[in-house]
């Protein structure tokens, strides 16, 4: 069973992103302030949790949150300034788009860059701990793969509504077939035989 809080303040935001180890698209992150009451029997870390499974807590997470937003870090971004700073970035943006100040922050993790003057925790696997760490989660994930199969109907040949951008045999067999886009993260090892040297 998921804890509702950490801080014991009642206005505590849960904060988690989509998207890191994926090979194009953007890195997306959530936050989320759930009442002291909320709770539901499906909601847990959204790798965890089917997709329609996802799609269906999505509005139950809107519509019950005191709070919530999404941003997106695009993939220029996260080339100039590196994945873990976007994933740090990108909730510090949800954050700031709240339209409740939060008291305290819980990050899933173990790096975050102090917000404000808000006091924070970062928790490891906080989004298989803390209902709104998770739904946090459930949002970035659920956000992220709406875009990624928006922009599948653009460029099909990437697979991108199944594979959502992460490095599967076949995105990768795509991208040497068919090269890199404007989606892809140019600072990422998008094909294995980057490694190797020709001598």
């Amino acid at each position: 069973m998921l804890a509702i809080n950490f801080s014991g303040f009642s206005l505590e935001a849960g904060t988690d992103e989509a998207g890191r180890g994926c090979l194009s698209g953007p890195v997306v992150a959530a936050a989320v302030i759930l009442p002291k009451n909320f709770s539901h029997p499906f909601l847990n870390d959204s790798k965890q949790l089917s997709e329609k499974r996802r799609e269906e807590l999505k509005p139950i997470i809107e519509q019950n949150a005191l709070a919530f937003a999404v941003s997106f870090v695009w993939q220029q971004e996260v080339d100039e300034i590196n994945v873990l700073q976007a994933s740090i970035t990108g909730m510090h943006r949800a954050i700031e788009q709240l339209k409740i100040t939060p008291e305290f922050i819980i990050v899933d993790g173990n790096k975050f860059r102090d917000y404000k003057e808000i006091p924070h925790k970062t928790i490891v696997k906080g989004d298989s701990k803390y209902l709104s760490i998770a739904a946090a989660s459930v949002l970035a994930k659920t956000y992220r793969d709406a875009y990624m199969e928006k922009i599948h109907q653009e460029l099909p040949m990437y697979n991108w509504q199944k594979n959502k951008g992460y490095p599967t045999k076949e995105h990768r067999n795509a991208i040497r077939e068919f090269g890199a886009t404007i989606h892809h993260r140019k600072t990422f090892k998008l094909l294995p035989e980057q490694l190797k040297l020709e001598l």
